[in-house]
């Protein structure tokens, strides 16, 4: 990678050159993002997995900037326009701005006026009106006068609208005009369309204006949504004539300030410039680099939910009894084992119309007994709390827990060739039920198979730039995989696929081999699987793990590269490794320093000295039983004042949406959440947690909920 580009990364994430330098020659030589931030700290400095990503990114943008430059010089070149100076100032450009605007000048475009007047001979006089050496236009301009220019004025306007192109395509006028456009407010007019309920949720911005610069993100991509359905006209009330003044003053600094009757036209071609060419286009990528910007802290907000959705506490390997309630249809129970494969399915009907609750009772019952049901997993839609009094009528073995599931996501695994390719004899109804049953056991097991934008975190999340939100999504959830680990012998090809340096192709050949040959016993196990080879066994070992294996360090973070320094410690313990392993007295008399050598520096012989003490530990929090306020069931049992337990369900920038057992959610605004001048909600609550509020206010006719923070 070029200095220059790395350089920019090093500035843009406050790291060293080195660091930038050394993470891009191991991207380069095949790493992942995981592998680098866990197994290559003497490398990257010990990078976290936040700036080891950063820099992938970077590297890639850098690295499609380098191929635009290429076209760039040679579209440059071909028309004759390309100086030692300008292919110097490309070559060194870092923004992509900076690039499109030296490139302006010369990109193709369609036919124009000022296109029309070079084409009639003008450019001549407008580069004499342009650089303020002419007394009198007009006497030059007769000089053009012909078959082509019909007169004097013809000639004058061919020449101004030359100038205004010319003016509107140069980077420093372009520039300057950015800096004042960032610094003014942004103004939003309702529009005719804008009489319909779907133009209601936009009612506040229908005569508003604020600072571009001050605009939380979900106001702006709230504004800039109701731009693209027709309710607001949108524009930044940048004042033209400041903005004419300070670009003329710019122009008569470079050159002289133009004699009467030279001034006129030279103010009449720059005033034409701003308003035809320079106002519309420098708003739009004004209000575009602000787009921008709400994009990535939205998808930034995005990325933080989903990784807290991915690594939400999982009740582990037991037997589950999984409920889609309903109420017309029925409530469909389904039984699964501990590696969460299909047992039993049945439809029971406790609820209106059938109200067969007896028959239920003992449908649910002789489940829980034939199939030893350790946990019953309960859907949070339609019919969830009444199925929820409904369990707790059933005569129940003590130790079985209940828990609330969210259904987000499921109906869409249910019609999903995923599912279909696992389910291909049941309909949509079981597959449900199953992934609700699944997501109880493992929530990153089951929700790696659902799009992360079905799964209700999201802000916005169909309004930002798709290519980055997919970029952070598919990052966050390879990060959940490989912090938490794999099982290798009970994995999914789906959830394979998210392991470092696997992809799906991989994952299908690891699973197939462990159809065809049983289950895995060593991780060289995986250097027979078809196409995988060092490299790929390299990246993905550390994060496989492998329970009950003969060296316990394969259901372990110790990578086995470093093998042979857990047997070298056991050695000078005199012990093998296998009493090494799991013994905290034992590791705490390990001198780190002692092994430190080669690429093994103290960072990863420390990290190897922690997981020896926690072989394989899960990061994750275990799953706690949770219940609503039995008296609350709809939106008209609240009342102002009401303290409820509830479940964060959903993080903004403005607040945060919370379960309180009924079909609507109420909103936590960040202004109620007890902390003066908080801007980022997350840093006081997260998805999942268990809280509880007090109810605020209560909209009946729009079905929203305001809630305070009482206590975490």
């Amino acid at each position: 990678m070029k200095e220059i580009y790395i350089k920019a990364i090093a500035g843009k994430i406050g790291v060293r050159d080195w660091q930038v330098e050394n993470c891009a020659k191991l991207f380069e030589e095949g790493a992942t993002v995981p592998f680098v931030s866990r197994y290559r700290k003497e490398r990257t400095g010990g990078l976290d997995e936040v700036a080891v990503a950063e820099i992938r990114h970077w590297t890639d943008v850098f690295s499609e900037m380098e191929k635009r430059k290429a076209t760039i010089l040679d579209t440059i070149e071909q028309t004759g326009g390309l100086t030692a100076d300008l292919r110097s100032r490309i070559e060194n450009s870092v923004e992509s701005r900076e690039l499109e605007d030296l490139y302006l000048p010369f990109k193709p475009k369609r036919r124009t006026r000022a296109t029309i007047a070079r084409e009639a001979g003008l450019e001549p006089l407008a580069d004499k009106m342009y650089s303020a050496g002419l007394v009198d236009p007009s006497a030059e301009a007769r000089k053009y006068v012909g078959d082509k220019v019909a007169s004097v004025e013809d000639a004058l306007a061919g020449a101004r609208d030359i100038i205004a192109e010319r003016l509107s395509e140069t980077a420093s006028v372009r520039e300057t005009l950015r800096q004042i456009f960032k610094t003014r407010r942004i103004v939003t007019k309702a529009t005719k369309k804008a009489t319909g309920p779907e133009a209601m949720k936009y009612r506040s911005y229908f005569d508003y204006s604020e600072s571009l610069e001050r605009m939380a993100p979900h106001r702006l991509l709230a504004i800039l949504r109701a731009e693209d359905e027709g309710f607001l006209s949108v524009k930044i009330d940048a004042d033209p004539e400041k903005c004419g003044k300070k670009i003329y003053y710019d122009f008569c600094q470079e050159r002289r300030y133009p004699a009467a009757p030279l001034a006129e036209h030279i103010h009449m071609a720059f005033d034409d410039a701003y308003k035809r060419l320079l106002e519309p286009s420098i708003s739009n990528e004004v209000l575009k680099e602000a787009k921008e910007k709400a994009d990535i802290e939205s998808i930034r907000i995005f990325g933080e939910n989903l990784r807290q959705l991915l690594l939400a506490p999982p009740v582990g390997q037991k037997r589950v009894l999984a409920i889609d309630p309903g109420f017309r249809t029925g409530c469909k129970v389904v039984c699964l084992d501990e590696q969460g494969n299909l047992l039993h399915n049945e439809a029971i009907f406790p609820h209106p119309p059938a109200s067969e609750k007896i028959k239920a009772i003992q449908a649910v019952s002789a489940m829980v007994q034939k199939y030893g049901i350790e946990v019953i997993a309960i859907g949070n839609g339609t019919a969830s709390r009444e199925t929820e009094e409904f369990i707790k009528r059933v005569p129940l073995p003590e130790n079985v827990r209940v828990f609330t599931v969210s259904e987000d996501g499921a109906s869409i695994y249910s019609a999903s060739d995923v599912a279909r390719a696992e389910f291909p004899d049941h309909d949509v109804t079981v597959r449900g039920a199953v992934s609700i049953g699944r997501r109880l056991m493992d929530p990153l097991a089951e929700l790696v198979k659902i799009d992360p934008k079905s799964l209700g975190v999201g802000q916005y999340q169909h309004d930002v730039d798709q290519g980055l939100l997919k970029e952070k999504l598919d990052n966050t959830v390879e990060s959940c995989v490989n912090s938490v680990g794999v099982n290798l012998n009970t994995a999914s090809s789906y959830l394979l696929s998210y392991v470092s340096g696997i992809g799906p192709a991989l994952a299908e050949n690891i699973v197939e081999y462990r159809s065809e040959h049983g289950a895995y016993t060593s991780r060289k196990d995986l250097l027979k699987v078809k196409r995988l080879g060092d490299k790929a066994f390299e990246q993905c070992a550390g994060f496989l793990r492998i329970h009950g294996a003969e060296n316990p360090l394969d259901n372990s973070a110790v990578h086995p590269e470093a093998y042979h320094i857990v047997d070298k410690m056991a050695r000078d313990l005199s012990v093998t490794p296998k009493e090494l392993v799991g013994n905290p007295e034992l590791c705490s008399k390990i001198d780190p320093t002692k092994y430190v050598g080669g690429e093994f520096g103290l960072p990863t012989i420390n990290d190897i000295i922690s997981e020896l003490r926690k072989p394989g530990r899960d990061p994750r929090e275990s799953a706690q039983e949770f219940e609503f306020a039995h008296d609350i069931t709809s939106i008209e049992d609240l009342k102002t004042g009401m303290e409820l337990p509830g479940i964060v369900t959903n993080i903004t920038a403005f607040g945060a949406f919370v379960d309180i057992g009924i079909k609507q959610n109420g909103l936590i605004h960040v202004s109620q959440m007890g902390v003066r001048g908080l801007a980022d909600p997350s840093k006081v609550l997260k998805l999942h947690q268990q809280i509880k509020v007090s109810v605020t206010s209560v909209d009946l006719d729009r079905g929203r909920i305001g809630l305070r923070l009482i206590r975490r």
